[in-house]
């Protein structure tokens, strides 16, 4: 069988051993209760115990939008998984006894950590808040053949591997996709929020995507016109930003290997996914994040809800994304396996 080869390549180093020094980035403040969803004692039962900023006004930009700008690293999202734990059912925060009993804990091993530190306790039992059990929708037969026709490094079972059309997006450094870009990873969770007249662009350090949303009444692009990550339109819905993205090619998939508590290691999409986010300052360090993911191509309920605090924290370093460089994965993978198959015998050995 093919052993998943490290190749130092297709990490940022310097990145991974900044970002892990010193156990982790803290900071001041807390998270507020959210809004939605939750019983009024489950809002409770966030890390800190805080209240959130009542009536609270955000800033606002030079032309006078709700001001969004800054650093808003995902790190402390590493250790909440995106589905979750059967035992917990419907419920989405850990009670006090349960938040008294976890600890933090260092998961990087060796001179080359494998992951970065989560810089807070979460109370939150998954990223999926909707269906209420945060569980991912079963797929439609249509997502199942689609599934089974995925290719990529981390799809169990697959061992040939003779050209870049067997690898996924993720493997050939193109992208993370959507949503799962939107995610944490085990590092590089960095997302940095810009504004100008007309514009939002959200820069994410892993994979170095810029999404660049307008928000000035731009017409969407014709529905012929499929990406990767798919194109977004923005407005302001009072001080809560609200993003509309469609057109995807249907190449990445909704979750992958690379999210902490994916179902399975792939999970497809389809190009008619639809996917709607929206950003509320509600605190001076705090964002509350929400996205919709609608695809019922592949989803047999249609839909689930992704919901998560974003923390400002404009201390963050983000550092460049340099997957390419170096990169031998895939030739590696592609040597290995014609040798698997051309001698079987020491294949074996």
């Amino acid at each position: 069988m093919i052993k998943r080869i490290l190749v130092l390549g297709t990490i940022s180093i310097a990145a991974v051993f900044a970002q892990n020094a010193g156990g982790g980035r803290g900071r001041g403040g807390a998270p507020p209760a959210p809004a939605e969803p939750g019983t009024a004692k489950e809002r409770q039962l966030w890390a800190y115990d805080v209240k959130p900023v009542p009536n609270y006004v955000p800033p606002k930009t030079a032309w006078g939008d709700p001001d969004l700008q800054g650093i808003w690293p995902i790190n402390h999202l590493i250790a909440v998984p995106l589905t979750r734990p059967k035992e917990y059912g419907d419920r989405l925060y850990r009670t006090d006894k349960e938040f008294a009993s976890l600890t933090a804990r260092a998961r990087g091993t060796g001179p080359v950590p494998d992951r970065d530190y989560p810089d807070r306790l979460m109370r939150q039992l998954s990223l999926i808040v909707d269906p209420a059990d945060g569980q991912f929708p079963e797929l439609t037969p249509y997502g199942k053949n689609l599934q089974e026709e995925m290719k990529g490094s981390y799809k169990p079972g697959q061992t040939v591997f003779d050209g870049i059309d067997d690898f996924a997006a993720w493997d050939r450094c193109i992208t993370r996709g959507m949503p799962v870009s939107m995610e944490p990873r085990n590092y590089n969770n960095g997302i940095r929020i810009m504004q100008s007249p007309g514009y939002v662009t959200i820069l994410l350090e892993m994979a170095h995507e810029a999404r660049i949303i307008p928000i000035n009444g731009a017409p969407p692009l014709d529905s012929q016109i499929k990406e990767y990550l798919g194109e977004s339109r923005g407005h302001w819905e009072g001080n809560t930003l609200v993003v509309e993205t469609t057109n995807f090619n249907g190449l990445v998939g909704e979750t992958s290997a690379g999210v902490p508590g994916s179902p399975r290691p792939l999970e497809p999409e389809s190009p008619n996914m639809k996917i709607t986010e929206r950003f509320k300052r509600v605190a001076p360090d705090t964002i509350e994040f929400t996205m919709k993911v609608e695809d019922p191509t592949v989803l047999a309920t249609g839909s689930y809800t992704v919901a998560y605090p974003m923390y400002l924290d404009n201390k963050y370093q983000m550092f460049e994304y340099a997957c390419h460089e170096g990169n031998t994965a895939i030739r590696n993978y592609i040597e290995t396996s014609r040798y698997e198959r051309t001698h079987p015998k020491d294949a074996k050995k």
